[in-house]
């Protein structure tokens, strides 16, 4: 019954930029944290973004601070991240999560998508 699927990966030249988004179904979307994560090949996933209930507050991990954008349209049930100035090295499968709010957290998502790849071109 619970659906998260993810868009707008592709190929895209480094310092360039790609808009991910995240469509929920099957839950009360608005009453859920949600993330985005990614994982590298031979790495261990990794927390990116996240954001609360109503937007209002956002946590981002080192590695993209500054270059991407979370935010969530509660009346659409979707969650965006805007990435920009890409590099090599955010080459990744991007995975959108949800989990219980109304605390921001970096592990335990409930909720998974299936990913969608984005490659960073040198």
């Amino acid at each position: 019954q619970v659906l998260l699927v993810e868009s707008g990966g592709g190929l895209v030249p480094a310092g360039g930029s790609l808009r991910l988004s995240c469509a929920a179904s099957g839950f009360t979307f608005s009453y859920y944290v949600m993330g985005w994560f990614r994982q590298a090949p031979g790495k261990e996933r990794e927390f990116v973004a996240a954001i609360s209930r109503e937007g209002s507050s956002i946590d981002y991990s080192g590695a993209v601070k500054g270059r991407f954008t979370i935010s969530r349209d509660n009346a659409k049930n979707t969650m965006y991240l805007q990435m920009s100035s890409l590099k090599p090295e955010d080459t990744a499968v991007y995975y959108c999560a949800a989990d219980y709010g109304p605390q921001l957290v970096r592990s335990g998502y409930k909720y998974w998508g299936q990913g969608t790849q984005v490659t960073v071109s040198s």
